[in-house]
């Protein structure tokens, strides 16, 4: 089973939020910092076509009520 979140499933759950709330990443488990968010990248040439979030620098520590609903503990 894949781990691949699509385009169609992130717009969804982006939907549901304020559209004028930041964005950012949170990417580690071990080391839970927000990540500013640069840009995104579309492939479609490639056999597989993929979106990547471009990372942009860290935003600082992630809020601990965040921690908490990742099981980031």
């Amino acid at each position: 089973m894949s781990n691949a979140l699509t385009v169609g499933q992130l717009i969804r759950q982006l939907q549901a939020a304020d559209p004028q709330l930041p964005v950012y990443l949170a990417v580690n488990p071990d080391w839970p910092y927000a990540h500013h968010i640069a840009r995104i990248v579309a492939l479609t040439e490639m056999e597989k076509g993929a979106v990547y979030i471009i990372e942009d620098g860290q935003a600082g520590v992630l809020p601990p009520v965040v921690r908490a609903e990742l099981a980031w503990s």
